[in-house]
């Protein structure tokens, strides 16, 4: 819980109309505001370096057990070989009963880089492995700082290579894996599909990414309007992709794969599902994503909710703007993957 000096969290938002040094930007869904509150009760108002430790106890992943309590879910731990050929761990996630090769979700945890791990966020998703028995995987990919770039996006592509190759041992379709994130996971999955087809790799048929961390360069209109307002802002964003670049941030030294919004040629890439807050740090850099992905030839589904905060579907899962993102995003799941 964070509460210092018994400070009240939902006191941590802003006034645009009073403090001429914060910048005018769209307001927050009233029926929303309950969950910010939550967050600014949880997390601190900004993410600075000195904090990483605070979050990776707080934003840690439910135990599996809770995860999976009523569900005919079983799950397995694997190991393959990550970034440099060090042992990285996979859980497989499949329906009780379910047999012969499945369509396949290659879930990217959020935590910017920094923290989180492969529970993190599952409580989203898990219910797609009962509904459509599909096959849900989760990385425990490495964090920064203490493994900067490439680890992280190494070991999720070292992820989709074993899917691929051990696809008949573990039911997988290899025709139906779809890479899928939140967050900084939103940013490892495009950064994925560029690897997947860059390299000639295991074919990737879809990429959903919810409100995704794609562009280190901090020029969008959107970086600059959300600051100390109790969700992930400017100064965290900052405070993230220095821990994940080290000296190459806001370089010309940066990859592609690492920072997707650079990438200048998005041909060839599978269908898309991007969505994102208006009132949030990644609205902009998330509709030009999909803007290049049309202006490419590709295709892809975005969806600006109003006045969504960061990640609001997780804080706030039960408002009206919730349900309709989470319904529009399963039914797209729904569409590219099962049908």
């Amino acid at each position: 819980m964070w509460n210092p000096g018994g400070m009240d969290a939902a006191t941590h938002e802003p006034n645009p109309a009073t403090d001429p040094g914060v910048a005018v930007r769209p307001e927050f869904d009233p029926e929303l505001r309950g969950g910010l509150a939550l967050v600014g009760g949880m997390f601190p108002p900004t993410i600075t370096p000195d904090l990483v430790d605070f979050m990776r106890t707080s934003y840690a992943g439910p135990p599996v057990a809770d995860l999976l309590e009523g569900r005919r879910i079983t799950v397995c731990d694997e190991t393959f070989a990550g970034h440099r050929g060090d042992e990285v761990v996979g859980s497989v996630f499949t329906a009780d009963g379910a047999v012969g090769a499945r369509p396949t979700v290659l879930f990217l945890h959020s935590g910017g880089l920094m923290f989180g791990d492969r529970f993190s966020g599952l409580d989203r998703v898990i219910d797609w492995v009962e509904r459509w028995a599909v096959t849900l995987v989760t990385v425990e990919y490495r964090l920064a700082p203490e493994h900067p770039d490439p680890y992280a996006r190494e070991d999720c592509y070292a992820a989709l290579e074993w899917l691929a190759s051990d696809a008949d041992r573990l039911d997988v379709d290899p025709d139906r894996i779809m890479v899928a994130g939140a967050s900084a996971g939103g940013g490892l999955a495009a950064g994925l599909a560029l690897a997947a087809r860059d390299r000639d790799g295991p074919p990737v048929c879809a990429q959903l990414l919810d409100y995704p961390m794609l562009d280190d360069r901090g020029r969008t209109v959107s970086t600059t309007q959300f600051d100390g307002i109790g969700v992930w802002d400017r100064v965290s964003n900052e405070t993230a992709w220095r821990a994940s670049l080290g000296d190459r941030y806001q370089t010309d030294d940066v990859s592609i794969y690492a920072a997707p919004a650079r990438a200048t040629d998005l041909s060839g890439l599978p269908p898309a599902f991007i969505d994102v807050g208006s009132a949030e740090i990644f609205r902009d850099e998330a509709i030009e994503y999909a803007t290049a992905l049309w202006r490419a030839g590709g295709s892809a589904e975005l969806h600006v909710w109003p006045g969504g905060f960061h990640a609001f579907d997780i804080f706030a899962p039960h408002a009206t703007l919730s349900r309709g993102m989470i319904a529009t995003r399963d039914a797209w799941v729904a569409r590219v993957l099962i049908d």
